[in-house]
């Protein structure tokens, strides 16, 4: 089962996106508040999926991205945006950084999983 690391500086998105993932079957998740934290986790080991939010204290979702994108031990692991930033240039943005895919926050169940299922699948 692959393990995912949920970045938000939301202690209550984290515990939502957390409960939503272990409905649709990832029950192996960690969490992150920041991106530092998030890089952290990563160095830690065996995560197959990034979700983070954009907007976050110390290091915001978009340093994160181009900070995994960066290495070389985990440059590959698939990242999902979640995030309240709808416009088009921030999603392009992101888009063109490396994210994998993008959700706007508020999410359903079944947007996740299939976002989860789109970049984990190929």
């Amino acid at each position: 089962m692959p393990k995912v690391l949920v970045v938000d500086d939301s202690a209550t998105i984290r515990r939502i996106v957390k409960n939503t993932l272990e409905r649709i079957g990832y029950t192996d998740v960690v969490e992150a508040e920041n991106g530092i934290d998030a890089l952290t986790k990563l160095k830690e080991g065996d995560i197959s999926l990034v979700l983070t939010d954009w907007n976050m204290p110390e290091m915001d979702g978009i340093t994160l991205v181009k900070s995994i994108r960066a290495s070389d031990k985990f440059g590959t692991v698939p990242v999902i945006m979640v995030t309240t930033e709808a416009e088009k240039n921030e999603v392009m943005e992101a888009l063109q950084l490396g994210v994998n895919d993008y959700i706007v926050k508020p999410f359903t169940p079944d947007i996740l999983k299939e976002k989860i299922e789109k970049v984990m699948n190929g």
